[in-house]
């Protein structure tokens, strides 16, 4: 199997080449400063430029790709410092939510949270990284959604997308999958008591986590001191 082949398959979407790229520059395969040509993009994922161009330009509205006039596409360099400050905006957003939806889910959504995060468990078990992170996906937006507030959730679902590779890549570290489930599990404890303050506290709790397990994969900024991290947590 070729290369191209193995990365994904033909008929790849925009959604598709914008997750394996993103993947591949947060877990390093791609580093920062590199140039992402488009004709060998294209090739690589057997499409046209076109697609390309667009997959280019929401990795850019990420911060993981640099675009200049007459230079092309490269690599951007994401500090720890500016991860840290996409996770803290993050981790409001998801407490507000969590807070909500202690307050605002309905029964049968409660039902589905708890059936769907108990059901999850056999993922960790299983150590199906794939799969748990699929459902990780669904169990933030089943808060998001909980917190019944169209403004929220569209500021929510944008500022995750922009995360979205360092969120999964957490899943390639140690018993991560474990220590994810179980900070799910004081959420929904907290939920289904409609604790809306100990829910809140969960969340926020949980996204500081994860932003700390993503942090290793953020670069050290090229333009501050030696042994300088740019990150005080």
């Amino acid at each position: 199997m070729s290369r191209k082949r193995s990365l994904i398959r033909s008929g790849t979407t925009v959604d598709q080449m914008v997750r394996a790229i993103g993947d591949r520059i947060v877990t390093g395969f791609l580093r920062p400063g590199e140039k992402l040509d488009e004709a060998s993009l294209a090739a690589r994922f057997d499409v046209s430029r076109t697609p390309v161009r667009e997959a280019l330009g929401r990795l850019s509205a990420m911060g993981l790709v640099e675009r200049r006039p007459n230079r092309g596409a490269t690599v951007a360099v994401v500090t720890q410092e500016h991860l840290a400050s996409m996770f803290e905006s993050m981790a409001e957003l998801e407490a507000i939510c969590a807070r909500f939806s202690a307050e605002r889910m309905t029964a049968g959504e409660r039902r589905a949270l708890e059936i769907e995060h108990q059901a999850s468990a056999r993922l960790v078990q299983l150590g199906a990284e794939e799969d748990y992170e699929y459902y990780n996906t669904e169990f933030h937006t089943r808060l998001y959604r909980g917190a019944h507030s169209k403004h929220i959730y569209e500021l929510t679902v944008m500022t995750r997308s922009r995360l979205a590779p360092f969120r999964r890549a957490q899943f390639m570290l140690p018993g991560r999958l474990t220590k994810s489930w179980q900070e799910h599990n004081v959420i929904v404890t907290a939920i289904m008591r409609g604790d809306s303050a100990a829910a809140g506290h969960a969340a926020k709790d949980h996204v500081s986590i994860v932003s700390e397990a993503s942090a290793v994969f953020a670069a050290v900024d090229p333009m501050k001191p030696a042994g300088s991290t740019g990150m005080s947590c």
